[in-house]
């Protein structure tokens, strides 16, 4: 447990230090430090529980298995690459006169105290302090939002906290009515909300209380994750938060929130017999169609970005609801696919609009030119979020595809493929725009920073390497995560 408890001190501590560090040099290194550090704890963590047995302590109030693990992996590598992104990103901000050298302290002191909350989301085994911790990652990433002071980031941090808070009331309730349906069997234990008890008595649960529960922590945790139609916080949120900011919102807070609504899928749906699938499928595909429209009709390119992510998220839980060892298989997948190609994706546009000094994208083109290492990278991780062969993106959406018609989910799979092409269309039509044609003649051919250019490629190995070889290590991990989808123990 000692483990456990540095993943939860680390961030503190580094959120701590590098707020009262004046010298922003000495900052910027001890951040790092920081999430090198995580990145370590949270491997061997994670290492013990997939090659061993879930980790338990703290009176069992810490439950890490494998879907508690591979998130906390998740978290720890995005953080790790975003934090070095920031090193240069934040110096250019500086440079530029856009903030101060005191600001910069205070993102880092915000960013890895976001990180922290995340992990705690991830290791607590008590539904309730699940919820609590959700909430937290609400209020810290809403200073990241607000973090340039701005009209529209003001608004856009405004947005998230009372979309969020109203998300957050609906999952409350759905936990109180989840109480309620084993409280016949559990009275007033302190461990009735603890997942493990409730996942061992799942088929006892009572059926009516648990549905309404359900139901609830779907559109409440669902509007955290940006699951249509509670997405509308998103789009604005992670176009005005700064770029290493939207890497991790993308990335991983989604994934956190879905995390949340799994959990509790896991549960109800032992308890339902499988009949709370249909409500993830319904929600996903739904995510997935909304997409299309507003794809279609951007202007600012991490706000395309944006959407994108409500589309991928909506392609996890489609590929949860579609269920079996396949359609599990390539949810949990995607769910690192996505995390990796979208968390590239908001680094590269971070470096290209501060190049271009513009996040419109008629204002960007030529930026193979003016940044050939970014304008590539750009490029290919773009074809990846889109799902175009050989990248991994391409690879779990095929999965989740192929899970679909084998259960016969014929007309979901046809819809999703009619979805992603119209998504497909857009994105890249976006995307090449900027990426050829001429560049702006007072642009010089070089790259913003080598901190925030050497950052990419951590991601960009996975994006390529998962496309074409995905290791049997990884295969083994992804189904144990998988197995605790289904409702069994890691």
């Amino acid at each position: 447990m000692e483990e456990v408890s540095l993943l939860l001190i680390v961030p503190l501590i580094t959120a701590v230090l590098c707020w009262q560090i004046k010298n922003h040099r000495i900052g910027e290194k001890l951040q790092i430090i920081g999430a090198v550090l995580n990145v370590f704890i949270g491997l061997s963590i994670a290492r013990n529980v997939f090659f061993d047995a879930p980790v338990t302590g703290w009176h069992h109030f810490i439950y890490i298995d494998a879907l508690s693990a591979f998130n906390v992996v998740l978290i720890v590598i995005i953080g790790f690459v975003a934090s070095l992104y920031s090193v240069g990103y934040m110096r250019h901000e500086v440079a530029e006169r856009i903030i101060s050298e005191e600001k910069v302290r205070h993102y880092y002191l915000w960013f890895h105290l976001f990180i922290g909350t995340m992990l705690a989301v991830s290791v607590v085994n008590n539904i309730g302090l699940l919820w609590v911790g959700i909430e937290l990652t609400t209020l810290v990433s809403a200073l990241l939002v607000a973090f340039y002071r701005k009209g529209t980031s003001l608004e856009a941090a405004w947005k998230y906290l009372i979309m969020g808070s109203v998300g957050i009331a609906f999952a409350l309730l759905g936990i109180i009515f989840l109480y309620l349906s084993g409280v016949d069997l559990f009275g007033e234990s302190a461990e009735s909300l603890n997942w493990t008890v409730l996942n061992r008595a799942a088929g006892q649960l009572n059926p009516q209380w648990t549905l309404i529960a359900f139901i609830f922590v779907l559109v409440g945790f669902g509007t955290k994750a940006g699951l249509a139609p509670m997405h509308f916080w998103l789009p604005d949120a992670h176009s005005q938060a700064p770029s290493p900011v939207s890497a991790v919102l993308s990335g991983v807070l989604l994934n956190t929130a879905l995390y949340g609504i799994f959990r509790i899928y896991t549960i109800v749906n032992a308890a339902l017999d499988g009949k709370a699938a249909p409500y993830l499928i319904f929600f996903g595909l739904f995510s997935i169609a909304i997409t299309v429209t507003f794809m279609l009709v951007q202007h600012d390119v991490k706000r395309m970005l944006a959407y994108s992510s409500v589309e991928h998220m909506g392609i996890i839980t489609l590929g949860v609801g579609i269920g079996g060892a396949l359609g599990l298989y390539g949810a949990v997948l995607h769910m690192f696919n996505h995390s990796m190609a979208k968390s590239l994706l908001f680094f590269a546009a971070g470096n290209i609009n501060q190049k271009y000094h513009s996040k419109r994208m008629e204002r960007i083109s030529g930026v193979l030119k003016t940044m050939p290492v970014t304008g590539s990278i750009f490029l290919i991780a773009a074809f990846a979020i889109t799902g175009t062969p050989p990248l991994s993106i391409f690879v779990s959406e095929f999965t989740i595809m192929t899970a679909g018609f084998q259960s016969g989910h014929l007309v979901a799979i046809v819809l999703f493929l009619l979805f992603i092409v119209l998504i497909f269309s857009g994105m890249t039509y976006y995307v090449v725009r900027m990426a050829f044609g001429e560049a702006p003649a007072k642009l010089e051919k070089k790259e913003i920073d080598r901190w925030s250019t050497a950052a990419l490629f951590i991601p960009l190995l996975a994006v390529v390497i998962f496309g074409l070889y995905v290791p049997p290590f990884f295969q083994e991990i992804i189904k144990q995560v998988a197995f605790v989808l289904q409702g069994g123990k890691s």
